[in-house]
């Protein structure tokens, strides 16, 4: 799965990297070393103009909720158990396959974080777990999830608010070698040359299949960091620096 990851390159620098003209994030929403489900971050998104929904669709970087709601839903709460879209299952499931069909969306991230259970163990007789942050090898090129987007209209929202809420999944997959030995799945991504066909909510939902992948063996790295990141109210650079992996020796940090 993919449950936390670090989002911390200014709207600027992603307007470029993935040539969005159409800027409707909040400036005030902060770079964030932490992110995790029902958090706001940048995604980008590709909608016809509202003037004329006939024409081309148009790249948009907009500030999204992480965890699917579904049109359907009754309740937003949902969101929180719907980060994660597996791809084996998304174009069919009821709750994704919409989305999948129309609305799907780049995630751009810094890396993800994963947890690996080790022989140490802790307080309540559970194995402590060591975080690790997996990255691009190539730290100045943002990876770029594959996801899918939905809007669901609050029809209780008080006067003078927003009805509308949009929120996001990563879809998911089997890791690959380099990153299986820490979980089982990872998230899935989509290489540049198929952004546009990927954005295009007039590919259909089998093309788009074909569109995104596994990132490649040997294009990840990933090292030990702090058991900070355990607290989503930790946030900050020192997150992403190395730190000695737990063994039975070393002090894991409080959290």
């Amino acid at each position: 799965m993919c449950g936390r990851y670090a989002s911390t390159r200014p709207v600027a620098d992603l307007a470029r990297a993935f040539d969005v003209r159409d800027d409707r994030t909040d400036p005030q929403l902060p770079a964030d070393y932490n992110m995790a489900p029902t958090k706001r971050a940048p995604v980008i998104i590709a909608q016809p103009p509202r003037e004329d929904r006939d024409a081309p669709a148009e790249r948009q970087v907009r500030n999204l909720t992480w965890g699917l709601v579904p049109s359907w839903a009754k309740d937003r709460a949902i969101g929180s158990r719907m980060i994660n879209a597996r791809a084996e299952t998304v174009a069919e499931k009821p709750s994704y396959r919409r989305a999948f069909s129309s609305r799907r969306a780049l995630v751009p991230v810094d890396g993800f974080y994963e947890w690996l259970p080790t022989e140490r163990i802790g307080k309540g007789g559970k194995p402590l777990k060591q975080p690790y942050f997996i990255h691009p090898a190539d730290p100045e090129e943002p990876l770029a999830l594959a996801g899918i987007f939905e809007y669901w209209h609050d029809d209780h929202a008080e006067d003078g608010t927003d009805p509308w809420l949009v929120t996001y999944a990563v879809i998911t997959t089997t890791a690959t070698d380099d990153v299986g030995r820490v979980h089982d799945r990872m998230p899935m991504a989509v290489t540049a040359e198929h952004w546009e066909a990927w954005l295009d909510p007039a590919t259909d939902a089998a093309t788009a299949q074909d569109l995104m992948a596994a990132p490649e063996l040997g294009s990840l790295d990933m090292y030990a960091i702090s058991t900070l990141v355990n607290n989503v109210r930790n946030n900050g650079p020192d997150l992403l620096k190395p730190a000695p992996e737990i063994t039975a020796e070393t002090d894991a940090e409080a959290t």
